[in-house]
């Protein structure tokens, strides 16, 4: 039972912890109230929302299933073999209040109905609108039926159909995993013998599978983030997530090896994603009996011709998050509560005038084959404005070791992003972390 956040941070961070610095683990002391919350998942993002979620003056006590080490030093990590309706069952025992997902695996399962299905509060969409991520096929017809600006798409589940179509189109082209592949189901093909292998290698799986094929569109990338409660739409700080491997967008996809946060959006932008992006979605999805309830993510190309989604996701995006979260003001609580009470009007969300960089650090041999077990030392005390979110570690008897192919998120906070990107290229050097993979141009492109 955790008598209070503080208590359970080394004496340092303690310290750090009582102090009014905005670069601080927490912004205050820890006031307990009577909200039991739980957090789902076990990434870095699940640390930043932990970290966020711990600094609420409503929270009594802080759960997450399964966490990480991180994790642990902030909240009661609890064992999880990955069933919702187990989890469920475990929630409405402990007397759990608030649920928060963070990866889309469980959403698209039904974390939420399971939860729902027993009375209890979980800030994330049903499974029916979490099929927006879980199938681009589903979410490509959404867009189609409700106007949403996307690329011109034709999808296949059949594997002559789509290499007969590849050959009348050619490349550059786009093909994409329908299904989940923890964003690195994408290749943008810049041959046709490129598109037709990864179509192929999908197609030819033992599993029913489904590919969407896309026109290839130039322009910068941008995530839009929000908040709704089926109803009311409220955007947050726009980023820019890195997904290539290596340094000047080359190298095979990952899951993102860095952010940043805000991203700065010619004026008039971000209203035309609300307006002809993310309200279409959320009425559409609404006048068809789905009510969706969490954050939405956006994944835009900026063309000549105005924003055109990428695709959607149904949760925080990782590492947009872990970006995100340190400049949010409002208490991520009252907003989680605020969504699924259908009163986010109410609320105003507020932001701190600072921005944020995040560069990931991975393992060796990541995406395809990272190294684990691989030992890992964090500075006792970080860097001044360094934020530390582990993902894919583990404790082994004499300290932390690499168990997952990103490793270690560290985010920079600054007064504008040079001043972020140089505290957080500074936190990436104060980790003891051999052969670790990271990208050295976060950020570079807006600079």
């Amino acid at each position: 039972m955790l008598v209070s956040y503080a208590s359970s941070l080394p004496a340092p961070l303690l310290e750090r912890a009582l102090i009014p610095d905005p670069y601080c683990l927490f912004a205050g002391p820890v006031i307990l109230s009577s909200v039991k919350v739980l957090v789902v998942g076990s990434g870095g993002r699940e640390h930043a929302i932990c970290w966020k979620v711990a600094q609420s003056p409503l929270v009594a006590q802080l759960y997450a299933a399964p966490g990480n080490p991180g994790i642990a030093e902030i909240a009661e990590c609890i064992p999880w073999d990955g069933s919702v309706w187990q989890l469920a069952e475990w929630a409405e025992a402990e007397g759990v209040e608030l649920t928060l997902v963070g990866p889309e695996a469980p959403l698209v399962e039904g974390i939420a109905d399971a939860f729902q299905a027993r009375g209890l509060t979980l800030f994330g969409p049903v499974q029916k609108a979490a099929m927006i991520e879980g199938s681009k096929v589903f979410a490509k017809g959404l867009m189609e039926r409700f106007g949403i600006p996307t690329a011109r798409h034709k999808s296949f589940s059949d594997v002559l159909d789509a290499l007969s179509y590849l050959e009348a189109t050619g490349a550059p082209i786009v093909v994409k995993d329908s299904g989940l592949a923890a964003g690195k189901g994408v290749t943008v093909a810049t041959t046709l013998h490129q598109a037709k292998q990864a179509a192929a290698n999908i197609l030819s799986g033992p599993e029913q599978a489904e590919i969407v094929i896309e026109e290839f569109l130039s322009g910068p990338e941008v995530t839009v983030l929000a908040v709704t409660d089926g109803v009311t739409i409220k955007p947050l700080l726009p980023s820019q997530d890195h997904k290539r491997l290596l340094d000047g967008d080359t190298g095979p996809m990952t899951g993102g090896m860095g952010a940043v946060c805000p991203y700065p959006l010619a004026p008039g932008v971000l209203t035309e994603i609300v307006e002809r992006v993310l309200q279409p979605l959320v009425d559409g999805l609404r006048a068809e009996g789905i009510i969706y309830k969490g954050v939405i993510y956006a994944g835009l190309m900026l063309t000549d011709d105005g924003p055109r989604v990428l695709e959607f996701n149904a949760r925080f995006g990782d590492p947009e998050c872990q970006a995100l979260l340190p400049l949010l003001e409002t208490d991520l609580v009252e907003l989680a509560l605020a969504v699924v009470e259908g009163r986010l009007h109410e609320l105003e969300i507020k932001w701190h005038t600072q921005a944020a960089a995040c560069v990931v650090m991975a393992a060796p041999g990541y995406p395809d084959d990272p190294h684990k077990g691989l030992p890992l030392h964090l500075p006792a005390l970080p860097p001044h404005g360094v934020l530390y979110f582990q993902a894919g570690t583990r404790k082994g008897p004499s300290g932390l070791l690499t168990h997952g192919g990103r490793v270690l998120n560290v985010v920079g906070l600054g007064n504008d992003l040079p001043g972020a990107l140089e505290r957080a290229y500074a936190g990436v050097k104060a980790v003891g972390f051999e052969q670790a993979l990271y990208r050295r141009d976060i950020g570079r492109k807006i600079l």
